[in-house]
C-alpha cells in the first residue's frame, strides 16, 4: 500500500465526489478514477459505491479511512519530527510545545522559564491553538508536546502526566445579580435566560447547534461576556486572566478539569523527558 494511493482515497472518502477530491488533489478525474479501481482490486475489497445519486463508503471503505488517515499523519509527524531533530544553527534540535490559547497560561509561563534555567535546555517555540486543536498538532508531528484537558481533549495513543486538577468557576459579567452570591450550580447557570452557553467547535471542527454564541478563543469569549451576550464555565485557573469587567463565581457540581503534558510514546527526545520532567516537578 503507498502513501499515494492513500491520499487519493482519502480525499475521494472525504469529498464523497471524484471531480471535487481531483480538484483537491490537483489531477484530472480519469487517473483518479482508474488509480481507486486499482487499488480496490489490489486490495480486494470495494470501497466505494458508485451510482447515479453520487459516491458513498462501504463499511472496508469507513475502516480505510480512519485507518489511511493515521497513517497518514504519522507519516507526516515522521517527516516533520525528522526534519525538527537535525542540528538548527544553534546547533540544538528545538522542541515545539502547543496549548490552547488562554488555557493554563501561568502553568505555561512557569514551566518555559524554568526548562530555560535547566543545563542543557533546548529552544522551545510555544504554539498556541485554537479548541481542541492540540491533540491534532501533537498527531501530525507539528508539535513535540503538548497540554491537554480532560474530559475535553483525547489523550489515546500518548504518554501523558497529569499536571494539575482544578474545579470550575462561572464567567459572568461584573455586577451581574449571581455574583455577589458565594457559590452556583450547574442548573443556576444554564437557566440564565440573557446569557446562554457559549458553542465551541467540535474537535472535527463542525459547529455544534444551540442557541449561545458561537466562540474560537477565551479573549473573543470575554469580550461577549462583558458585553452581557453569554456566560461561560471554565477552569478555576481563569481567574488570573478575568479583567474588571468580568466576575468569578464557583461552580459546586461542575466537572473538575485535568491538565496533563502529553507526548508521542515512541519519543527518544532527552529533551523532552527533561521538559515533562520539569513540568511534574512544578
Amino acid at each position: 500500500m503507498e502513501t499515494r494511493e492513500l491520499r487519493y482515497f482519502v480525499a475521494v472518502a472525504e469529498e464523497l465526489h471524484f471531480g471535487r477530491a481531483a480538484e483537491r488533489l490537483g489531477m484530472s478525474q480519469p487517473p483518479l478514477s482508474r488509480a481507486i479501481q486499482q487499488f480496490e482490486r489490489r486490495l480486494g475489497a470495494k470501497l466505494l459505491e458508485r451510482s447515479s445519486r453520487g459516491v458513498a463508503l462501504t463499511e472496508a471503505g469507513a475502516v480505510l479511512l480512519d485507518e489511511g488517515r493515521a497513517a497518514l499523519d504519522a507519516v507526516a509527524a515522521a517527516e516533520r519530527r525528522t526534519r525538527r531533530a537535525a542540528p538548527s544553527a544553534s546547533g540544538h534540535p528545538g522542541l515545539v510545545l502547543v496549548a490552547k490559547a488562554g488555557a493554563s497560561s501561568e502553568l505555561l509561563s512557569k514551566l518555559v522559564h524554568a526548562y530555560a534555567a535547566e543545563p542543557d535546555a533546548v529552544p522551545v517555540k510555544v504554539e498556541l491553538c485554537g479548541i481542541g486543536e492540540q491533540e491534532r498538532w501533537l498527531r501530525d508531528g507539528r508539535a513535540d508536546v503538548a497540554f491537554l484537558h480532560l474530559p475535553f481533549d483525547s489523550v489515546a495513543g500518548f504518554d501523558t502526566e497529569v499536571l494539575s486538577v482544578e474545579s470550575q468557576v462561572a464567567v459572568l459579567p461584573a455586577g451581574h445579580p449571581f455574583t455577589v452570591r458565594a457559590d452556583l450550580r450547574m442548573a443556576d447557570v444554564t437557566g440564565l435566560p440573557d446569557l446562554p452557553l457559549p458553542r465551541w467547535p467540535h474537535r472535527d471542527g463542525s459547529r455544534p447547534e444551540g442557541e449561545g454564541p458561537e466562540v474560537r478563543d477565551v479573549s473573543q469569549l470575554f469580550q461577549l461576556i462583558a458585553l452581557g451576550r453569554a456566560c461561560a464555565v471554565l477552569p478555576e485557573s481563569v481567574r488570573s486572566a478575568v479583567g474588571s469587567d468580568l466576575a468569578v463565581v464557583p461552580v459546586l457540581d461542575a466537572p473538575t478539569v485535568t491538565t496533563l503534558i502529553a507526548w508521542p510514546p515512541h519519543s527518544r527526545s532527552r529533551a523532552l523527558a527533561k521538559l515533562v520532567e520539569t513540568a511534574t516537578r512544578l
